[in-house]
């Protein structure tokens, strides 16, 4: 009988110790996948952090607080569940202002267990710490940068310092050596290079002329060729780099975040320019980004100053992150353009990205188009000019590039240049004539 009781005792507590793991089952899935799902279909409307209200409310605890089953059919298709008279539906309906959410009748329950998967155990709490770590080795890192080459700078000033210390000193022998002699024996042979220096030729007047003009024309040429160079470079302004009134970075958006630059600059692809996004375009993606959460960090800023920069777009187009509301206030971001072509100078982007693309990515061997004028923008934090843009950058190009006669563009006026393989470089087709850019 002991035995059985003791067997009995055994068996409920391994039923019990496993009935939470059972239970667990309900829910179970694979929370990465469930992090990737959740940021495509969710995060329109509900924040990533799970504790903050957006759009939709905060779903942490939520699959605590609803069945597996319930949340299923509400997430798949919360209208027909409303449809049904399910009063939790029709009360989450009614609390968000009669707002529908999306239906998701591609989601298989795979995809919604791994969905609520994410949310039962949120990992991006472990990848907040990891960014964390990350963020304290990168200041460590600055910190050991900046402590090396301040180093190297006070060994160099050292150095410098010695240098002008020993001048300065071999200086005073030199004339105490002289002061403590007579004066007619003041150059002595050994001062070879002083003898022949003052006594074969600043000794005598006419190569004391010859050498004033000489330099005196030398000077000359010397100034017309600066001042020449000084007429070319007015309005070239390679290396111009603005602060804007809201601090952008497109290392952070188009390398990191991989944006596509036509997403932005949507006219460039099939108009003359290529446009300023306006704030509303920013907002498609920070109207749920409300604070900066990357792993990277430029030298010298913080994520609270990334974050100031967000709300400068809430402002500009008068969002309240809170009630989620735009109001009629709107303050219009007054950006600082860098690259822009004088007025009598015609210029299509449509021309080269489209037609030109194949050929310009091949002679200035980059992967992306636009980098090709615009340098590698991708790495940019601050975006800079990155080349003169001047008539003779724009003719040396035309000279070299070739013309795509594949392209259905040219095809039919080269038919027989096909056939024969022939090299045709822009300016062979009128790519350098002056009506081409200036009429």
């Amino acid at each position: 009988m002991n035995m059985k009781k003791f067997l009995s005792f055994v068996f409920f507590l391994l039923l019990f110790t496993f009935f939470p793991k059972i239970k667990g089952n309900a829910n179970e899935g694979d929370p990465n996948e469930g992090a990737i799902l959740f940021k495509k279909n969710c995060t329109a409307c509900h924040s990533i952090d799970l504790e903050k209200k957006m759009i939709g409310p905060a779903l942490a605890g939520v699959t605590k607080k609803r069945s597996r089953e319930w949340l299923h059919k509400w997430i798949v298709n919360n209208k027909s569940l409303r449809e049904s008279g399910d009063k939790e539906a029709i009360a989450i309906y009614k609390e968000y202002g009669n707002l529908e959410m999306n239906l998701f009748p591609q989601l298989s329950n795979k995809q919604v267990d791994d969905i609520l998967s994410f949310i039962q155990n949120p990992i991006i709490k472990k990848k907040e710490k990891v960014e964390n770590h990350e963020e304290k080795d990168y200041e460590s890192k600055n910190e050991i940068e900046e402590g090396q080459f301040l180093t190297k700078l006070i060994v160099f000033c050292f150095s410098i310092l010695s240098l002008i210390l020993l001048w300065t000193l071999y200086r005073i022998q030199f004339l105490t050596r002289l002061l403590n002699k007579p004066r007619t024996l003041v150059f002595e042979k050994k001062d070879f290079l002083i003898n022949i220096l003052y006594k074969k030729i600043l000794g005598r007047k006419k190569i004391r002329w010859r050498m004033l003009s000489c330099f005196v024309g030398f000077l000359s040429i010397f100034t017309i060729y600066e001042f020449w160079n000084f007429l070319m470079k007015i309005d070239v302004n390679k290396g111009y780099k603005p602060e804007q009134p809201i601090y952008f970075s497109h290392k952070i958006h188009s390398d990191i975040n991989g944006i596509d630059c036509q997403y932005c600059h949507s006219s460039a692809k099939y108009g003359k320019v290529s446009s300023i996004p306006s704030a509303n375009v920013c907002m498609n993606c920070h109207i749920t980004i409300n604070e900066y959460k990357g792993s990277y960090l430029e030298k010298g800023k913080s994520r609270n100053e990334y974050n100031q920069e967000i709300q400068k777009i809430y402002y500009s187009v008068g969002w309240n992150p809170e009630t989620r509301e735009y109001s009629k206030e709107t303050h219009p971001i007054k950006w600082i353009r860098i690259h822009n072509m004088p007025d009598f100078v015609y210029f299509d982007h449509s021309q080269h990205v489209i037609t030109g693309e194949k050929m310009i990515k091949q002679l200035k061997k980059v992967n992306l188009v636009c980098n090709a004028c615009h340098g590698d923008v991708q790495k940019m934090d601050q975006v800079e000019m990155s080349n003169d843009f001047t008539m003779e950058w724009c003719i040396s190009c035309h000279r070299n590039a070739k013309v795509d006669i594949h392209n259905q563009y040219y095809k039919k006026y080269f038919i027989n240049d096909i056939k024969k393989e022939k090299k045709i470089t822009v300016d062979m087709v009128g790519g350098t004539e002056c009506g081409k850019c200036h009429y």
